[in-house]
């Protein structure tokens, strides 16, 4: 049997998920919680299989109860079910270790597909979250790439470097002194966080920073 924990804060929703869940032969509802206080204080007190989480609950919402739970009980997945799919929701939500995701407009027999995927150990979110985690994702990665910007005389530089220049002959092609480039190259170890000009090479080709930026 799977142990289901309903939290939401409205009766009807409760009611309705339960009265459909009972119909399942291989899953019994073994609580409802009407905030997340007491999702918090069922979960410890019921040990259920799978949690069915609201976002949106008095006293403390689904976020907050899901990462007070699963930082106890990291083996206890909990699904979001909610009316909302922006990333203002979706992503918090996630982060706080739901397992998954999915809008109350999804069709029961769905949910209960849902709830046995997950039980088998997957990760199942809806189309339109899944759009929304894939651009988080793609931003996180942009804003990783940029978290040390070099200036555009230290990407011509490593653009030499990358090259197999030595220091003498970066100074040349850049005309300026190997004092200089020295300089360069110890700021853009810093900023790349890499320990050696094979590493700061290597992350040059990796981000497309290997043609420099053109300024004489």
């Amino acid at each position: 049997m799977i142990r289901v924990l309903i939290a939401d804060d409205h009766h009807v929703v409760r009611r309705g998920l339960m009265v459909f869940l009972k119909t399942q032969k291989d899953i019994e509802v073994v609580g409802e919680a009407k905030n997340g206080i007491e999702a918090v204080e069922l979960a410890e007190s019921l040990q259920p299989d799978i949690i069915l989480m609201d976002l949106v609950m008095p006293e403390l919402d689904g976020i907050g109860a899901t990462k007070r739970i699963t930082e106890k009980f990291p083996n206890m997945p909990v699904l979001m079910l909610t009316s909302f799919s922006d990333r203002d929701h979706v992503v918090p939500a996630m982060e706080a270790g739901a397992v998954g995701y999915q809008l109350k407009d999804i069709e029961p027999d769905d949910l209960v597909i849902t709830i046995r995927q997950i039980m088998n150990g997957e990760r199942i979110v809806h189309p339109t979250v899944t759009d929304q985690l894939e651009q988080n994702v793609a931003e996180q990665e942009s804003l990783a790439h940029n978290r040390h910007p070099l200036t555009p005389r230290e990407q011509d530089v490593l653009a030499e470097l990358t090259k197999g220049k030595s220091n003498r002959e970066i100074a040349s092609s850049l005309f300026v002194t190997e004092k200089t480039v020295k300089t360069h190259i110890s700021n853009i170890f810093t900023k790349l966080e890499v320990q050696d000009r094979t590493q700061a090479a290597l992350y040059a080709v990796k981000h497309g920073l290997t043609e420099g930026s053109g300024v004489q």
